[in-house]
């Protein structure tokens, strides 16, 4: 080729630059935003009964029960983590309650925190699905430490009290698979015959110097049985997601995954909360997601935005989320804070 032919070549070939990433190592990000509005602080760590959650509050799970709002919600004590209770009538002025579920014995799967405890109300009982593990990081916060492990209890009402069903084993991580690290709880959903669980999915790639997080979908057909685990996860790993919270859009027959978007700069930590959304609870799409919450919107945690959980009330969804505040990136002493979408929910377009 002439030298001529060279630069006319040059002059008339479109050049395409690499977007760079938002994140040092590359993971997806999220590119549509479905902005929450945020309200702020709701509940502040410190307050619960007996130094219960000295040192923090976080994983908030949020439900309804005969017109009173339930916050399961991990107390960060001196012993250690706990799924701890806060009642409130306006979403507003919450309640401590305390510990709903105590350690468990030496050797157990839950010897060093049992916590994130979500619910399922079956018309006659109600079902926790909580966390469970026998590794914590050292005093004074003994931060969960994998394997997360998902475990069973169950009540009579939604206050409690709640009894460990220490025979019952939903799923646990295995081996060889997106789950070999941590198989702990999410929503659970009724689809048709069957339930399904989202849980949260870790695992180590070789040569990959942080841990990758998704979602996967277990089902069973009885509630105090065995669960069987989808081969294949939600989305892929490399999404680096954890946590999930499902609302149902009615108007355009739409479900909508609230998750934790895990992020790194210096080291990893919680970042934002994403959204995905599907017409098929069995079929998720990597692309079909967007930013809710993070340093942009929220009003007083500018850099850390912690495990989402979202409940109807009238026509607007109220979604809960844990936090540090300021610039902080801590596991410890975080809040829970609430924001708001309105209703109906839309898929979020590219303007």
């Amino acid at each position: 080729m002439r030298l001529t032919q060279v630069v006319i070549l040059l002059l008339f070939t479109p050049i395409v630059w690499a977007a760079e990433s938002k994140y040092r190592d590359g993971r997806p990000e999220a590119t549509l935003r479905m902005n929450a509005t945020d309200h702020g602080i709701v509940l502040r760590y410190g307050d619960g009964p007996d130094r219960c959650d000295m040192l923090g509050a976080r994983d908030a799970w949020v439900f309804e029960d005969g017109g009173t709002y339930c916050m399961h919600y991990d107390a960060a004590g001196p012993k250690g983590w706990l799924c701890s209770l806060a009642v409130s009538k306006d979403l507003l002025t919450w309640e401590e309650q305390g510990p709903i579920l105590d350690f468990g014995g030496p050797g157990e799967d839950d010897s060093r925190s049992a916590s994130y405890g979500v619910t399922y109300f079956d018309g006659n009982e109600w079902h926790m699905f909580y966390l469970g593990t026998p590794n914590v990081s050292a005093p004074p916060d003994l931060v969960p430490s994998f394997p997360y492990l998902t475990m069973k209890a169950k009540a009579n009402s939604a206050a409690g009290p709640w009894i460990k069903q220490k025979n019952v084993i939903p799923f646990r991580t295995k081996p060889d698979t997106y789950y070999s690290i941590t198989a702990s709880p999410g929503q659970v959903i009724k689809n048709g015959d069957e339930y399904l669980q989202f849980f949260s999915a870790t695992k180590r790639k070789p040569g990959n110097p942080c841990v990758q997080r998704t979602l996967g979908i277990a089902r069973t057909t009885n509630l105090d049985g065995p669960w069987a685990v989808d081969p294949q996860p939600m989305v892929p790993i490399e999404e680096q997601i954890e946590n999930s919270s499902l609302y149902y859009e009615e108007s355009i027959k739409t479900w909508f995954l609230f998750t934790n978007h895990i992020g790194i700069d210096s080291g990893e930590y919680t970042d934002a909360i994403w959204v995905y959304w599907s017409k098929d609870l069995n079929k998720w799409a990597p692309v079909n997601k967007a930013v809710v919450l993070d340093g942009q919107n929220c009003t007083w945690s500018k850099k850390c935005i912690g495990l989402p959980s979202v409940v109807q009330v009238g026509q607007r969804l109220a979604l809960f989320y844990d936090a540090p505040g300021g610039t902080s990136t801590s596991h410890m002493r975080r809040h829970i804070g609430l924001a708001w979408l309105d209703l109906p929910l839309s898929v979020p377009r590219n303007e």
